[in-house]
């Protein structure tokens, strides 16, 4: 009789829950019917490159001990879903919105401005990207949460992630996934 034991069991379980996850994010709404969300699955011994990259980066930043925190967290991962945008400019402008929420004032002010890398995501950013993404991301978790996969949103993977050119995406957002006795990501020292 053909058996799979829970540790098999388990990682083939979070890889589907992350499949399941990407198509979430694929299928959630986006801001005038136009789709600039990406994703990834990262798994086995790509986590470590990973975990690595957010050490490398964190130690850049004031709050590094969040990073490293955060990598040791992806360690025990079984699977990380990467979300992110590939573009980040206004969209239709053929008809822009001009909501402002950029910081500009209007939609041609965007494009104007100057392009600036900051130290995780270039910037500006249309609002209405970051809609998108943050919707993608709130699909994707909520169906994890339905699978009992354990899962958070990490800003502190998106950064490093874009470093590692795995992505096209400007903008990037990591949802670790675990399958354990215990949430990994909650009650973190």
């Amino acid at each position: 009789m053909p058996m799979i034991k829970d540790e098999k069991a388990e990682l083939e379980g979070v890889i589907a829950t992350a499949k399941a996850m990407a198509v979430a994010a694929r299928t959630s709404p986006k801001t005038r019917g136009v789709d600039s969300v990406e994703t990834l699955i990262v798994f086995g011994e790509d986590l470590e490159a990973l975990a690595r990259a957010m050490e490398e980066h964190g130690a850049k930043k004031v709050i590094s001990e969040t990073f490293i925190r955060d990598a040791n967290s992806i360690r025990k991962s079984q699977a990380v879903l990467l979300l992110g945008i590939k573009d980040v400019r206004p969209k239709k402008m053929e008809k822009p919105l001009d909501c402002g929420g950029c910081g500009f004032g209007d939609c041609v002010g965007f494009l104007q401005a100057e392009q600036r890398e900051g130290k995780d995501f270039p910037g500006p950013v249309c609002m209405f990207q970051s809609m998108d993404l943050g919707i993608a991301l709130s699909s994707a978790a909520a169906l994890a949460a339905r699978f009992h996969v354990d899962n958070r949103m990490m800003y502190t993977i998106g950064g490093p992630a874009r470093k590692l050119g795995w992505m096209d995406s400007q903008v990037i957002i990591g949802i670790p996934l675990s399958c354990s006795g215990k949430n990994i990501y909650f009650d973190r020292t």
